[in-house]
């Protein structure tokens, strides 16, 4: 038990440093230039890291099933869409700020998962739980046991303590943004970018790492809520005029044709 959780630990360090080697290399070519992504300022994407081992749990879970590719895709899609739709929706509530938008993108919901990426989640599960997990897991299981509790413990001490110094730096993005009296999101972004470009780099790391990011007031978002709220209400009578509309005239063209 106490290795099988010192493995998954591990595992979790691996993929949160893989996941933040991946996402560092697609800002690089989008922008030419290095940038730390991430909420956390140390080379690791918990995200990622944790969406791994979930994957790696609930695949043990149901071990006695044959896993297969297409069952190995359907656990990734589905786990780690909903990982990342919570994440969203937590960053979003507890630090009033949006750190990415799928809204323009296809098939999204609320704007916070879209099809694309699900679709990448499957794949990737798919490498993972075949190829890299038992890579790894033959790799770590040759580290020496108290190794592994060592390095565990001192990249778990890294993790917390850089939890705590980013945590900081949130709680001053939302208390910028809840003291706010700007009326729309791009006056508070352009707010928040002034206030940390005289800061020190823990600060600006953050609109650097995500210069798309959208910072919100408790008073916008609800605006925005009642938008969509009014938009889905107009949505639905258009639909159902037009299925009365299409109704009235399946109604028409058969008494027409019983004449």
């Amino acid at each position: 038990m106490k290795q099988e959780l010192l493995y998954l630990f591990l595992l979790f360090f691996i993929f949160s440093f893989l996941g933040w080697c991946m996402e560092v290399t697609l800002m690089f070519r989008k922008y030419h230039r290095f940038i730390n992504r991430g909420f956390l300022t140390g080379p690791w994407l918990p995200i990622y890291g944790s969406g791994a081992v979930m994957i790696t749990v609930a695949v043990q879970a149901f071990a006695p099933i044959e896993r297969g590719f297409i069952a190995s895709f359907f656990f990734s899609f589905v786990i780690c869409g909903f990982w990342e739709y919570f994440i969203s929706y937590y960053l979003e509530k507890k630090f009033h700020a949006r750190w990415w938008d799928y809204s323009k993108r296809p098939m999204n919901l609320n704007g916070r998962i879209w099809i694309g990426n699900l679709i990448l989640f499957g794949l990737g599960g798919v490498l993972i739980i075949h190829f890299l997990d038992p890579l790894f897991s033959q790799l770590i299981h040759r580290i020496p046991l108290l190794l592994q509790e060592i390095l565990v413990c001192v990249l778990s001490v890294s993790l917390l303590t850089d939890f705590l110094v980013s945590h900081l730096v949130l709680k001053l993005i939302k208390q910028q943004t809840e003291t706010s009296t700007a009326d729309d999101t791009e006056q508070i972004n352009r707010e928040i970018r002034q206030l940390f470009s005289s800061r020190s780099y823990f600060y600006r790391r953050f609109t650097d790492a995500y210069p798309e990011v959208v910072y919100r007031t408790a008073r916008i978002s609800a605006r925005l809520d009642k938008i969509r709220e009014e938009t889905e209400r107009l949505r639905m009578e258009a639909q159902q005029r037009v299925e009365k509309g299409a109704s009235l005239l399946r109604e028409n063209l058969e008494n027409r044709r019983n004449r």
